[in-house]
């Protein structure tokens, strides 16, 4: 008797549990600090406040920062839901104006995944014009998701 008791509590807490992650996967969260402290390696005495641009820059000297926003996306090698999220922030990119996508090997740039605290991969951070950080999603978002994240950086540029 004891152990349907246990068992009907495991299933109770694994359903709780999913049903907890399949409603915050993906969900875009404001950003904790938009201004991050960070030193670098030759000047460790005179650090300064940088953006999440900066450090991503620092990483990735080719990537370009978007007009409208960029989606930096955080992935690793063996992550099914990475490939969905590439293909979609790629799709949203290539519709949207002024929107870039960067895609950040989360294995290879592991100095920027710590800076940055990403925690698990996919992540897409979405960045201002400015190179701050407004917002971010853990796991892979949907595209209602991205579009109303970029239409909420919108309406913050014209409240400002």
């Amino acid at each position: 008797m004891t152990g349907i008791v246990v068992l009907a509590l495991a299933v109770v807490v694994a359903v709780g549990f999913g049903l907890y992650r399949r409603t915050t996967d993906g969900a875009f969260r404001g950003a904790e600090d938009s201004v991050v402290e960070v030193r670098s390696e030759a000047s460790l005495e005179a650090a300064a406040p940088a953006t999440t641009w900066t450090q991503v820059a620092a990483a990735l000297p080719d990537a370009v920062l978007g007009e409208r926003a960029t989606l930096v996306q955080f992935s690793s090698a063996f992550c099914a839901p990475c490939r969905t999220t590439r293909v979609l922030l790629a799709d949203v990119s290539a519709r949207e104006d002024g929107v870039v996508h960067l895609e950040v090997d989360a294995e290879q740039h592991l100095d920027l995944v710590r800076a940055l605290d990403v925690r698990r991969t996919p992540t897409t951070l979405i960045l201002d014009p400015n190179g701050a950080e407004v917002t971010r999603a853990a796991g892979a978002p949907r595209r209602d998701q991205v579009l109303a994240a970029l239409s909420s950086l919108d309406n913050l540029k014209e409240t400002a």
